[in-house]
């Protein structure tokens, strides 16, 4: 019991770990959160950056969702890898080296956790993601989109029902943290993907 305590604890922490904030600093000396969306996740950080930093924050961002909900899985069985990767996701919303103020969306994170749990229904999100972004240049329609298929991903896949019930919170928690972008896609303003050099 103690261990499964520490593994979910950890699991935050280690989701805390703002990858966006961090790399930029090191590697550009600036703070992403005052740049571009001022979102400290991989969509923000390539958008002014490039993939020369955001491909690393995005696999990063899925490895800190990856790594303890595997870790969870292996020690204790589903419930603990799926109550591991839920603690992943919040600590990357609202990280606590941060203060606990606003972090990600926790899309690539979401993602890292449903590798671990139901690889197959993942690797099904991540082409419909592709599919989605590539037809329409919208990030965030593409997140959505994507998260409401994973609960029916993990179930028609055969996952236990602990993951089907991640797959439905996840969905329900990546639209609330996209409510901005879901105003703007009705209004017609949400910005299509595209690379914004900061010196632009």
């Amino acid at each position: 019991m103690l261990v499964d305590v520490l593994i979910v604890i950890g699991g935050y922490l280690v989701g805390s770990i703002p990858f966006g904030v961090v790399l930029v600093r090191l590697l550009r000396g600036e703070d992403i959160r005052a740049v571009g969306s001022g979102n400290i996740g991989a969509t923000n950080v390539w958008r002014i950056y490039g993939r020369t930093l955001g491909l690393p924050v995005a696999l990063l961002d899925v490895a800190k969702g990856c790594g303890p909900a595997l870790a969870g899985l292996l020690v204790a069985g589903p419930w603990v890898g799926v109550l591991a990767g839920v603690a992943a996701m919040i600590g990357h919303a609202r990280p606590i080296y941060l203060q606990f103020t606003k972090g990600g969306k926790m899309v690539a994170t979401a993602g890292g956790v449903t590798f671990a749990l139901a690889p197959l229904a993942a690797v099904a999100c991540l082409a419909l993601w592709f599919a989605i972004f590539g037809a329409s240049r919208y990030s965030s329609l593409a997140s959505m989109l994507t998260s409401a298929a994973l609960p029916l991903l993990c179930w028609a896949t055969g996952a236990p029902w602990p993951v089907v019930g991640f797959g439905a919170a996840t969905c329900l928690g990546v639209v609330v943290l996209h409510r901005p972008n879901i105003q703007r896609l009705l209004k017609g303003t949400e910005p299509r993907f595209t690379r914004t050099p900061k010196a632009a």
